[in-house]
């Protein structure tokens, strides 16, 4: 009785071995917004939380973080980029390079701010104090506008 022909199975894909020192780099979930790890030279990631599979950028491409306003979530985007949409709150953050921000301490509390370079002043999150930062407006007139 003849034996029927079975057929072989599929090869695997190739391995790509990782970078020879081990080197990694990182992204952000698609998914579920956690930070992966993954070696360098990987197309995808896939979360081993969420199973998402998540594009990894070409080789060159420089990355940003920037941490969203409305929910507080790490994003990571491309350099360059003007806005960022949240995928978690659907909030649209302005995203600012290094040098078109400035840094002033609150008059009230003291407390570190960001503002874009133009700003004429900027409000504490923390105690709404509005602190002037081009002009000269008096304490009571930046107490009034809190």
């Amino acid at each position: 009785m003849p034996v029927p022909h079975v057929p072989y199975p599929t090869p695997p894909a190739p391995y790509t071995p990782p970078a020879a020192n081990g080197a990694q780099s990182q992204l952000v979930c698609s998914g579920c917004q956690n930070l992966l790890l993954y070696p360098i030279g990987a197309t995808s990631v896939c979360c081993a939380v969420c199973n998402a599979v998540t594009a990894v950028p070409p080789p060159g491409t420089e990355m940003a973080q920037l941490v969203c306003g409305g929910c507080h979530t790490l994003l990571m985007y491309i350099r360059g980029a003007t806005s960022v949409q949240c995928s978690c709150c659907h909030t649209v953050n302005l995203a600012l390079e290094a040098n078109q921000v400035a840094h002033v301490n609150c008059g009230n509390c003291r407390m570190l701010l960001m503002y874009q370079y133009g700003a004429r002043s900027v409000k504490c999150a923390v105690c709404n104090f509005v602190t002037s930062v081009g002009g000269s407006a008096s304490a009571a007139e930046q107490k009034l506008n809190s």
